[in-house]
């Protein structure tokens, strides 16, 4: 078994608030500080999915890079970019919007259509600011 990693990455921009309701002000601002600010604040996101599998023989592929780029952009790009985390965005109702959180809705999302394509999702890095980085590997840790 020869299998290969194939990554794409993907940019978006977008807002939060970093803010637990069940706590006061003061609290939020120990925990989360400027991320806590009630005006909210944005990043400049990179997203970065890669996939493993086999090349096919007839394409010598993993998997089509035009279908992951498609299934990212429809799946994530465009419920995600210019859209306040907190407030635009459904599938984020409810939950805190880390980016450890983000990585992991974004994971649920898109794991089944690259699976149809012929893939199997590996790892979702999810890049916030030049500093900070997520990884998930969907319950698979490569540790």
């Amino acid at each position: 078994m020869k299998t290969i990693y194939i990554t794409r990455r993907e940019t978006f921009n977008a807002a939060h608030k970093l803010h637990n309701e069940h706590w006061s002000d003061e609290k939020n601002w120990e925990v989360f500080g400027k991320c806590s600010n009630a005006n909210w604040h944005g990043h400049n996101f990179s997203i970065w999915v890669t996939v493993k599998g086999e090349p096919l023989k007839d394409t010598g592929f993993v998997m089509n890079l035009k279908d992951l780029s498609q299934i990212i952009k429809d799946l994530v790009i465009e419920p995600l970019d210019h859209k306040n985390l907190n407030l635009d965005v459904p599938f984020l109702k409810g939950i805190l919007p880390s980016t450890e959180n983000l990585a992991i809705e974004i994971w649920k999302l898109i794991e089944e259509p690259i699976k149809e394509k012929g893939g199997a999702l590996a790892k979702i890095k999810l890049v916030e600011t030049e500093n900070n980085f997520v990884e998930y590997y969907g319950g698979n840790q490569p540790f």
